[in-house]
This record gives structure tokens, C-alpha cells and sequence, in this order.
């Protein structure tokens, strides 16, 4: 279940699903299944713990995924987006640390593909753990023993569960057994930027005795960024932003432009205390932090037509950095209790957040008057914090007894605050307001408040030595209080003040908004074959909460002119034509809910040199969230469809060709629809102009945000030289289709182009150092991974060329060399 409250009434979603740790093969199972290393045996198969209970991944019935820290540090991925490109069946809208990472699973996203500001939350359908604490971070991918993912709802294993899946950063503990040291460096740069970016770390591992150890892993980010911001205009307000572009003079009266301006400055890292006080008690204490300063968007307008534009150039007014704060004190305890194991997992993090973008272009599309102002700019600063606590016990049964069970349960209190301002400078004096607010346009205040309980188990029985069946279920109660307030203080009378974030507490009182309870459950059966190669089904459930959009209801009659912020309900009549009726609801929206149908096997061939595993599923989506836009005032709303599905086959294989030449590779097909009309879906324009009309979703609509079709392959040779050192040559090629960016591609909206991108790497590794030379995307790739608005945008009014219209792209070819050294 989703459980953080996202900016403008959407729900964060830091939900947990299943942990999945990873190991090497060993003769009996350990005390502690999650300390051992993600490493591969002599067989070329991973050893997996997704049931806690050490297994071969090719063993465990359940579709996992997981990348080992050698892999990380070989392929050079330093985000969530990099790695996924080589996990089947997950695709990532990759918009740049800034603007937050949309994650889709299996198709399961029917929003927009955009980001507005920040973080937010993946896109909500997936959970994200660091450690076994639930938080969504989009973590740099540094001292990972590995990364695991899991696709498919399984909420009735861990914490709370989630529609499509979860994803889980596994770091190295502290390690009793002696002193490491590690330091690395990296150092690269863009084809399409100016400076040289680096980053540097350490990592110290230092056991005090044979059962109490620290750890510390440290690294500095310093990226000098690609995206070129050449119209920022000198004084808002004053400056002109729509000067004659092909006049030098005028251009350079007006605009400061900034070159490089997607700067990322990342501060991270981790201390963490293991204690072992007798051998059946096993506590970890760690301490994580991530400070990340970003200079703008990884944003390009090269398809905005009404500005002159490089692909790496983007159209903003004003600049748009963003500050973001995340921490996490995690408690993990594990005890050995005999007939069964014992976790206890506590969390509490704090994320703080704010920045600043460009806000001309909604308000002058707005049409208000705004447009008329000939020096109009106007930014929004943003300014939000979540508090997250949470608890999670879980007792897992030991033994050789073909009857296994696992019982949990799970308590989280979310606690979120925002405030968003624009400003228009200049206007306020034009207009008549208040001077003392220094051109304060809008104000809006959010708050939320989650409380989530759960209880989940599992019971599996081993029929026979080669056919097993488990079943779980999960029940969950939660209540939301939520509270929010809009002001326009260029209308308001001396009764408005507005007011820090620190004081949002004090100014809006939370009420109730939603309560529910209900269950969930799964069934999976598994056979293995005498060869070892094992087939399984699955049926599991997954669920979201609903929410209330915030704002006040429309006037029952419709009220034209003036500009004000209302949500419509169902038949409301939403402008001076009686016949535009609304046929939705944006004052809330319902919880949604997946049935989800799979079938899948696991293969080992040629003396475990060649793994193939394959998956065919099925998804039954009931009235899916969708991101959209309130008529009145433009402010972001989500509203349900009706239902949708998503249907498809996923593959993946590795083989060691040789004891020095391997390759693995992946392919997924997914398609993934509406399965019922929704009168009113997709709102957009009637160009000339900014008029709003309302577009159908079509029964058979494809969804937004996947690829139909992606792959991957990745080879590695190794050289030994008679020294004891390697030299290391490794090749990927990441593809996939082309991606809607609003249902059906309905809306005038546009469509990302397919595309590919190879990565190759050179190295030399010796036993305590190594060096590597790289290119990423080797090719150059012109790469378009999400879009804001349509190109109906691409429009004047009056003298304000109009650029809502962008793209986010990803990074242009990147050549480096990265070096380690080790003492140990």
C-alpha cells in the first residue's frame, strides 16, 4: 500500500514489497541469510533470499532480478535509471536528478509523462527500499552489495505492498573479519558541455573486536552539466523575454544566459555500527544522508518551434535550481530463535525539498491578462518536507519441515508539508496590489498526514519433494488526514499573510479525509523438474490509496471571468458553451487495485553455463489513477479511469561462452491499454489559442510511459596476464520503442521516438587497483525520455512566444577513466 503524500495531492508512495537478498552458494543456510555476498557460484547462479530462506535464484518460484555490487562498479551505473535498462520488464523516464525518475513496471502508469518539480515519487507504482526500510530515493549506487528488483505485487511477504513492484538497495555491512579501505575516483566529460565533472569516494570498514564493527562509505558528486539555458532574462518583470532573437544587441539587453546549467552537486553517504553480542542476535545501526544541489533541468526545447533552440538547449526564462535533503537513521535487528528468525526493521527519515522554476507559460496560457503585460515573467518557488516513521517485525519459520510460514506486521505515520508561491514580478504595481508582498500571484498550502497498519503472512507446503504451493494474505487499515488552502494575494485584502513552511502546522488543521481497510492475497505454485529447471503461477493483488485533490468545490452555476481556483464534480458546466458539461470528478479520486496473473520458468543449461528464464503475465487494472489538470486555474489533480490491463512476456539469459567471455541479455514485450472509455480523460487545447476542450479515453487506448518493446545486451572478456592482473573489455547496447506520453497519444501530445544507446569500457585490474577508460553512449545519441506538454503549446499570444513545450533528454556522449584502490 501507498503511504507518503506527494506535492499539490499526491500520494509518495514509500511502500515495501518483498527483500531479496542475495548470496553465495553454501552448504547449509546461515544464521543470518542476509549477510551473505552477492556474488555468483561455480554454477553461474545467483543464491537468492526472497523467501529468507537461501536458495538459488533459480530455484525461488517468483520473478526477481539482481544486479551484484561487482556488476555496478564493472557496467559503471551510478543511478537507478542506468541499471534498469539491463532488468527486463521495467522501464525509467529518466528526467535527470532534478525533475525525479518515473519507474513503470510492466506497463503499469496511465500519468502523463512529466515532472513538474522534485523528487516526487517514481510514478507510485513502485516501492523503493534502502536497506529494509521503506523510503523512495533515488540513491547513488556506491558500496552496494547489490540492487535487487522484484517485479509483481507481493505485499503479503513484507511491509506494505505496492501495484507493480519494488526495488531494494542492499549496502555492505560492517564486516568483523578486518580492515578495509577502498577509495575511488572518477573523472569524465560531455561531448555537449564545457568543464570536467568528478566523483570522488571512500569507503572504511574497521572491526573493533570479533563482534562489533563500523563502517563508512563517503562520496562527493560534481557533474558541470550539458543543457544550456540561453534566455534567462537580466530583472525579471523588466527585462524583455521575447526580444528579436536574431538581433545580437537586443539579445544581449535582455538575457544573462547560463551555459552547463543542469549542474549536479551530490553529497552522500553512509556510517553504520554492527553489533553481535551473542551469536543468535545480529544488530545493524546506519546512518544515511544524501544532499543534492541541482543547477537546473535536463530539459531541451529543440521542438519548440517558437523559439530558436539546439537539442541541448532549453527556453527557461529564469533559472531553476533545486536543493533536496534526505535522511535515514534505520535500526535493523535480527534474531536466531530457534524455530524461527526474528527481524525487526525501524526507520525514520526526513526529506526536505525546494526550488524554483518558470512559471510564465502557464499563466500567460492561462489568458487572465497576464499576457498583456509586455515584460511578463513569473517564477514558482516550491518549498516541501515529509517526516516518515516506521516499524516492521517479521518472524520467519527455520527447519527442514515441508511446511514453512512467515507472519509480519507493519505500522507507518507519514507526515507531509508544502508550500508553493509564484510570483510575478512587476505586475502587482500594474495591477494595484499590495506592495508589501513583493508580487505574490498565488499561495498554496498543503499538508497530509498517513497512518498505516498491516498484518501479512505466508504458509507454504511442499506437496511432494518437486511440487510446492504457497498462499498469503494481507489485511490493512489506514486513515489520511489531509488540509489545504489557495490564495491569490494580488486580490486579497490586508487580512492574508503569508507564512514559512516552519509555520504550516499552526496555519492549516488536518481533517479527516479517508479511511479504509480491506485484504489482499496471493497463491503461487511451483514444479521442479529432475534437472532442476522449475515453472510457476502466480496470482497476486496489489492496492494504492485514493485521495481528495484539495481546493474548493465550482459554483453550482458557472461564473465567467475572473480568475479563481475550483475543482468541478460530474455534470458541472465548464465554460460560456451550456454544452461543455464535465463529465469526471477533480475534487477526489479513488484507491486502485491490480489482480495480477503470471506463469514463468527458470532454466539452467550446459552444466549451469546457460541460464533462460522467461515470464508471461497478466495484469486486471480496476480504476487507475491518472495525473491531469483542473480546468479552472491549471493546478495539478488526479482523477480514475476505469479500468485497463496490461499483458505481455519477459526473458532473460546469461552464458559463460567461455571461463573468460560472458553474455547476458534481456528482452521484454509489453502491452498495456485501457479496457473501458472514460468520457472527459484527457484534457487539452483548441489552437488558435488556449481554449480548453476534453478528449475521450478510448476503450483499447494504449497507456503512457513504456516502450511496447525493449532489450539489452552486455558482454565482458577477460584477459589474465601472467602477473595475476586482468584487462578488462565489456560492451552494452540498451534499446527501446517508442513511448506515448498521454493515453492513446490522444491530446495533440507527442510521442517519444525510439532509441539506443551503447556503452563500451576498457580496464585494467590488478588485485588491489584498477583503471578504466570509458564512453557512454558511445553513438551520440540524440535520447528524448520524457515530455511536458504537447506541441498544440507551440503558439504566440500577443508578444509572448509560448514554449510549454519541452522534452527531457538524456545525457550526450560522455568519455572518462575511473580508477580504485583497495587495502585490505
Amino acid at each position: 500500500m501507498a503511504y507518503i503524500s506527494t506535492f499539490k495531492s499526491r500520494l509518495k508512495m514509500t511502500a515495501s514489497l518483498l527483500t531479496l537478498p542475495i548470496g553465495t552458494a553454501i552448504v547449509a543456510a546461515p544464521a543470518f541469510a542476509q549477510e551473505v555476498s552477492a556474488e555468483e557460484d561455480d554454477s553461474n547462479v545467483i543464491i537468492v533470499t526472497a523467501t529468507r530462506r537461501a536458495e538459488s535464484v533459480q530455484d525461488i518460484p517468483i520473478n526477481i532480478a539482481a544486479v551484484g555490487g561487482d556488476q555496478i562498479e564493472e557496467q559503471g551505473f551510478d543511478d537507478i535509471s542506468e541499471l534498469v535498462a539491463f532488468v527486463p520488464g521495467i522501464n525509467v523516464a529518466d528526467q535527470g536528478g532534478r525533475d525525479g525518475n518515473r519507474i513503470v513496471v510492466r506497463g503499469l502508469n496511465a500519468d502523463p509523462i512529466a515532472s513538474a518539480f522534485g523528487q516526487e515519487d517514481g510514478g507510485g507504482s513502485v516501492a523503493t527500499y534502502v536497506g529494509d526500510i521503506p523510503l523512495f530515493v533515488d540513491l547513488r549506487l556506491n558500496d552496494l552489495q547489490r540492487v535487487e528488483v522484484l517485479l509483481g505485487p507481493q505485499g503479503t511477504l513484507y511491509g506494505a505492498g505496492t501495484l507493480g513492484g519494488a526495488i531494494r538497495y542492499i549496502p555492505n555491512k560492517p564486516d568483523f573479519s578486518g580492515v578495509q579501505f577502498e577509495a575511488r575516483a572518477d573523472a569524465y566529460t560531455y561531448k555537449e558541455g564545457d568543464g570536467i565533472s568528478s566523483d570522488v569516494g571512500f569507503t572504511f570498514n574497521l572491526p573493533f573486536s570479533d563482534n562489533f564493527a563500523i563502517r563508512g562509505s563517503f562520496d562527493y558528486l560534481n557533474d558541470q552539466g550539458f543543457i544550456d539555458y540561453p534566455f534567462v532574462v537580466r530583472e525579471p518583470g523588466v527585462s524583455n523575454p521575447d526580444p528579436d532573437f536574431n538581433n545580437a544587441a537586443e539579445r544581449e539587453a535582455n538575457f544573462d544566459p547560463i551555459e552547463d546549467a543542469n549542474t549536479e552537486e551530490i553529497l552522500g553517504g553512509r556510517i553504520a555500527a554492527r553489533w553481535q553480542p551473542i551469536d543468535a542476535i545480529d544488530a545493524t545501526l546506519t546512518y544515511y544522508f544524501q544532499l543534492s544541489e541541482y543547477g537546473g533541468r535536463n530539459t531541451s526545447s529543440f521542438r519548440t518551434t517558437t523559439i530558436p533552440s539546439g537539442r541541448y538547449e532549453f527556453g527557461g526564462r529564469v533559472a531553476e535550481p533545486n536543493e533536496r535533503d534526505t535522511q535515514l537513521l534505520a535500526l535493523e535487528v535480527t534474531a536466531d530463535l530457534g524455530f524461527a528468525e526474528l527481524t525487526s526493521a525501524t526507520g525514520y527519515a526526513t526529506v526536505k525539498e525546494n526550488g524554483q522554476r518558470d512559471q510564465t507559460d502557464l499563466l500567460i496560457s492561462l489568458e487572465y491578462s497576464y499576457e498583456t503585460f509586455p515584460t511578463f515573467t513569473a517564477f514558482t518557488f516550491e518549498d516541501e518536507e515529509t517526516e516518515v516513521f516506521n516499524q516492521e517485525l517479521r518472524l520467519v519459520s527455520k527447519g527442514d519441515s515441508p511446511l514453512s510460514w512467515i507472519v509480519g506486521a507493519f505500522y507507518n505515520k507519514n507526515k507531509y508539508n508544502a508550500l508553493s508561491s509564484e510570483f510575478t514580478p512587476g505586475y502587482g504595481a500594474l495591477v494595484g496590489a499590495r506592495p508589501d508582498l513583493n508580487d505574490l500571484e498565488y499561495f498554496e498550502a498543503d499538508r497530509t498526514r498517513l497512518e498505516e497498519f498491516a498484518v501479512f503472512g505466508e504458509i507454504g507446503y511442499n506437496i511432494t519433494d518437486a511440487w510446492s504451493v504457497t498462499v498469503g494474505g494481507r489485511y490493512y487499515d489506514y486513515s489520511l488526514d489531509t488540509a489545504n488552502s489557495t490564495d491569490f494575494p494580488l486580490f486579497a485584502g490586508p487580512e492574508f499573510n503569508p507564512y514559512p513552511l516552519s509555520d504550516i502546522e499552526n496555519q492549516l488543521t488536518l481533517t479527516p479525509n479517508q479511511s479504509r481497510n480491506g485484504e489482499l492475497f496471493k497463491i503461487n505454485t511451483a514444479y521442479k523438474f529432475g534437472d532442476g529447471n522449475t515453472v510457476y503461477a502466480t496470482f497476486s493483488q496489489g492496492f494504492r490509496v485514493g485521495e481528495t485533490n484539495g481546493g474548493q468545490p465550482c459554483p453550482d452555476m458557472f461564473m465567467p471571468g475572473g480568475q479563481g481556483l475550483c475543482l468541478l464534480g460530474p455534470g458541472q458546466q465548464f465554460s460560456p458553451d451550456p454544452n461543455d458539461i464535465f463529465p469526471g470528478n477533480e475534487r477526489f479520486f479513488e484507491p486502485d487495485t491490480v489482480n495480477s496473473y503470471e506463469i514463468g520458468a527458470k532454466t539452467t543449461w550446459l552444466n549451469g553455463d546457460l541460464i533462460l528464464n522467461g515470464a508471461l503475465f497478466f495484469i486486471d487494472w480496476k480504476d487507475p489513477q491518472i495525473a491531469a489538470t483542473s480546468i479552472n486555474a491549471g493546478t495539478s489533480i488526479t482523477v480514475n479511469g476505469v479500468s485497463a490491463e496490461s499483458k505481455g512476456f519477459e526473458l532473460s539469459g546469461s552464458w559463460r561462452v567461455t571461463d573468460n567471455f560472458r553474455l547476458s541479455g534481456n528482452f521484454s514485450y509489453t502491452d498495456a491499454k485501457l479496457t473501458a472509455d472514460v468520457p472527459g480523460l484527457v484534457q487539452t487545447i483548441q489552437p488558435p489559442g488556449f481554449g480548453t476542450s476534453l478528449e475521450a479515453g478510448q476503450d483499447g487506448d494504449r497507456l503512457p510511459g513504456s516502450p511496447k518493446t525493449q532489450y539489452s545486451i552486455f558482454g565482458e572478456y577477460r584477459l589474465p596476464l601472467n602477473n595475476g592482473a586482468d584487462i578488462i573489455f565489456n560492451g552494452s547496447y540498451a534499446w527501446q520503442g517508442n513511448v506515448l506520453t498521454v493515453i492513446g497519444g490522444r491530446g495533440g501530445s507527442f510521442t517519444l521516438p525510439s532509441y539506443g544507446r551503447a556503452d563500451i569500457a576498457l580496464g585494467y585490474q590488478a588485485e588491489r587497483w584498477s583503471i578504466t577508460a570509458y564512453a557512454n553512449n558511445l553513438f551520440n545519441d540524440f535520447s528524448e525520455s520524457s515530455a511536458s506538454n504537447t506541441p498544440l503549446n507551440n503558439q504566440m499570444i500577443l508578444t509572448h512566444n509560448v514554449r510549454r513545450f519541452r522534452t527531457n533528454v538524456l545525457p550526450p556522449r560522455s568519455i572518462g577513466l575511473r580508477a580504485k584502490f583497495k587495502f585490505q
